[in-house]
């Protein structure tokens, strides 16, 4: 699955992004994910919490997850908080794709 995060992943819309993710990873019969996050312009600490939450129920199905198109700020944010040594970020969906 493809999850495309357009514009801002903060506190406003976190609950709204995690209720779509979850009912499309039921319906998924492919438990592997790629945050595409080319189109986000911001993201706070609950975009992390998203991120991270969806890796953890992924992973105990026997899933990956990965990310696309980190800008540079998000990419430092991703750094520091950690998630990057976990979920592995690609240029291109293409390039995740070969690596799941």
């Amino acid at each position: 699955m493809i999850a495309g995060v357009v514009g801002e992943l903060d506190h406003h819309s976190a609950d709204y992004i995690r209720q779509k993710l979850d009912a499309e990873l039921v319906k998924a019969s492919n438990k592997n994910i790629i945050f595409d996050l080319s189109k986000m312009s911001f993201m706070d600490s609950s975009g992390i919490g998203i991120i991270m939450g969806r890796y953890k129920n992924i992973q105990k199905l026997g899933g990956k997850a990965s990310l696309v198109g980190l800008s540079d700020q998000s990419r430092r944010i991703f750094e520091m908080s950690g998630l990057l040594k976990i979920v592995p970020a690609y240029e291109t969906i293409d390039e995740a794709l070969k690596n799941m």
